[in-house]
């Protein structure tokens, strides 16, 4: 019984939404049709950022950098959620779920230092505009996003690794559609306050952190918008802003709900609806926003499909 114990399963059951077999179909529909259009979508972002010169900005680099992370992002989850949804088995091996694990913290953790960089860059944008050439340059912009990306990285290596190590005692089921650290602690058995405290600790400076800058930064951006005197000026200035205010408020509501929140307040099943949310629904989301909200990547993108549709 002790080697079971601490024996590693060679797979997990992901009950999901068990008790609610209803909700399979009309969820891997969803999945079907989302899944290509937030893969597409963030392509069309990465490909005229990188061929439209008027683009060539660290607004459009960063957005890049956004783009690529929510593919990253939705990959770790979909395919394996559609495979499970479209199969009478709801498993995924263990080095399936410690990979799903490492990719889905990194691009996570670092999408949200990531956003706050890009918070960062509109504050200068607007509130320093004489300085922007020379506080976001190449160098700044290469060094700022490694650091988000290194970030994720340790942040996802220490965390996913440390919970990875706890004791299962032969449990092998996890109530959730896929493998997140707060499920896998609270699945594992004997002492693991440390583990919780460890994780609640680190989301203040992945989460909290970031989230207070991105707010401080639109405080004062919204302080220097309204001194402008022109209404067109003022209209401008929030338009390059507003895409990345909707992006911030749809990726850290449910970062909150779920990472911030004591756990006993947490219902069921709320983390698989949460995870739906900030692993399917923003990357899908995020395409549409940047481009119906912004004038320069709707025209770029239009040159782009006429340029496809008339090579042909």
């Amino acid at each position: 019984m002790g080697v079971m114990n601490e024996s590693l399963p060679e797979e997990f059951i992901l009950l999901g939404f068990a008790d609610r077999p209803w909700l399979e179909l009309p969820l891997f529909i969803l999945l079907l049709i989302t899944y290509p259009m937030a893969m597409m979508g963030n392509i069309a972002i990465i490909l005229v950022s990188k061929l439209d010169p008027h683009l060539h900005s660290p607004m459009y680099f960063f957005l890049t950098n956004l783009s690529f992370l929510d593919m990253c992002y939705t990959t770790s989850i979909v395919p394996q959620l559609l495979s499970n949804l479209g199969s009478s088995k709801k498993t995924i091996t263990y080095l399936g779920c410690a990979v799903q694990l490492y990719v889905f913290s990194t691009t996570g953790a670092t999408e949200c230092l990531l956003l706050a960089v890009m918070s960062f860059d509109r504050y200068v944008a607007i509130c320093r505009p004489l300085h922007y050439t020379l506080v976001i340059n190449q160098h700044i912009c290469f060094l700022l996003v490694s650091t988000v990306w290194l970030t994720g990285v340790i942040y996802a290596v220490s965390e996913a690794t440390i919970t990875l190590q706890l004791p299962l005692c032969g449990i092998n089921k996890l109530d959730h559609l896929l493998c997140e650290i707060p499920v896998l602690i609270k699945t594992a058995c004997g002492e693991k306050q440390a583990n919780e405290l460890a994780l609640s600790v680190t989301c203040i400076f992945i989460i909290a952190v970031p989230l207070c800058l991105i707010l401080a930064s639109y405080m004062c951006i919204g302080s220097a918008v309204l001194k402008i005197k022109s209404s067109e000026g003022r209209k401008k200035a929030f338009g390059t802003c507003s895409s990345h205010l909707i992006v911030v408020l749809l990726f850290y509501g449910p970062a909150v709900s779920m990472y911030l929140q004591p756990s006993s307040s947490i219902s069921r099943d709320q983390p698989k609806f949460m995870a739906l949310f900030y692993g399917v629904v923003i990357p899908t989301l995020n395409p549409f926003i940047y481009t119906l909200k912004n004038k320069d990547m709707r025209g770029a993108l239009q040159k782009l499909v006429r340029g496809i549709f008339c090579s042909k």
